[in-house]
């Protein structure tokens, strides 16, 4: 089917079936959308931006009172 074929047929659904199909072409347009993730260059991207230059990394210590600190300026303030 072409394109103006497509177009022409459109009208001749009933408006929950132009909302499925609006539906199903949105699904689409996000799953051909989303970049495929390397995790290895994920991790080290995230290993990054923790790291400052000349510091060690930071402990589980360090992290659970970022994380601590960012729940309380979330849902505190």
């Amino acid at each position: 089917m072409t394109l103006p074929e497509l177009q022409r047929a459109i009208y001749q659904l009933s408006v929950e079936e132009q909302f499925v199909l609006l539906e199903t072409l949105v699904q689409a347009l996000k799953v051909r959308n989303q970049p495929k993730l390397d995790r290895h260059t994920l991790v080290n991207q995230l290993r990054g931006c923790l790291k400052k230059t000349g510091q060690s990394g930071l402990t589980d210590a360090d992290i659970e009172l970022m994380r601590e600190e960012r729940l309380v300026e979330k849902y505190l303030k």
